[in-house]
C-alpha cells in the first residue's frame, strides 16, 4: 500500500468521525512513513494548554485519549495535555465517555488507570502541591470488541517544574506519579495498544 494511500485511509477514518474538520485531528505524510504498515496507529489530535492551579477539568475530545502531558513552573505555570486518536488497520478505535476518579492530594500521588485495559481521557487539579488532582478513565472498542493495553511501563523521573513526556509509537498514557512541589519528580506510565 502506498504512502499516499496509507494517508488518505487515516484521513477518511477521521473525517468520517466530522473531526478533520473542526480541527480536532491532522493528518501528514510523516505519519506514514514508517514501512511496514502497523496494525496500530496512534495519530496526535487536541491540544490544550490550562494554568495548572486554575482547577480547570481538562477532557480529551470524542475519539481521543491522552498520549501526553507537559509542565513548565509552578502551579501557576502552563500545562499543555496531548491527546491522539487511535486507528487500529486503518478504522477509528471508539473510546467510551469518561469515568472521573476521586481527589488525591498531588503531593504524593499516585495514579494508575484501573484495569483491565482503560487509559487517561482527562485530568483535573486545583491549587498548589497540597490542591487536589483527579483523573479521567476511558475503555476503547473497536468493531464492537475490546482494545487490549499490554507492556505496561513507567517513564524515569523528571522535574515537574520543567517536565514534558509524550507517549512512543503505539503507545497511550494509562497513569502518572508525582512527588512533592514543582521541584519534585514527576513519573508517567504508558501501555501499547494491542489488537488482542
Amino acid at each position: 500500500m502506498s504512502q499516499l494511500s496509507r494517508i488518505s485511509r487515516r484521513a477518511s477514518a477521521l473525517a468520517s468521525a466530522g473531526l478533520l474538520s473542526v480541527g480536532l485531528g491532522t493528518v501528514s505524510a510523516t505519519e506514514a512513513s514508517a514501512a511496514p504498515r502497523a496494525d496500530v496507529v496512534v495519530i496526535d489530535g487536541y491540544t490544550r494548554t490550562v494554568r495548572e492551579s486554575a482547577g480547570t477539568p481538562v477532557e480529551c475530545p470524542a475519539y481521543q485519549v491522552l498520549i501526553g502531558r507537559a509542565h513548565s513552573g509552578d502551579e501557576n505555570g502552563n500545562t499543555t495535555y496531548y491527546c491522539g486518536f487511535i486507528l487500529i488497520h486503518d478504522e477509528l478505535v471508539q473510546v467510551s465517555g469518561p469515568t472521573w476518579s476521586s481527589s488525591q492530594r498531588e503531593s504524593g500521588s499516585f495514579f494508575s488507570a484501573p484495569p483491565p485495559d482503560k487509559a487517561l481521557s482527562g485530568r483535573q487539579h486545583s491549587g498548589d502541591e497540597n490542591g487536589q488532582t483527579r483523573y479521567a478513565t476511558a475503555s476503547m472498542t473497536w468493531q464492537g470488541r475490546n482494545v487490549h493495553l499490554t507492556s505496561y511501563r513507567w517513564t524515569a523521573g523528571q522535574r515537574e517544574s520543567s517536565s514534558h513526556s509524550k507517549a512512543g509509537p503505539e503507545e497511550v498514557m494509562v497513569g502518572r506519579q508525582h512527588n512533592g512541589d514543582e521541584n519534585g519528580q514527576t513519573y508517567y506510565q504508558y501501555a501499547r495498544v494491542s489488537l488482542g
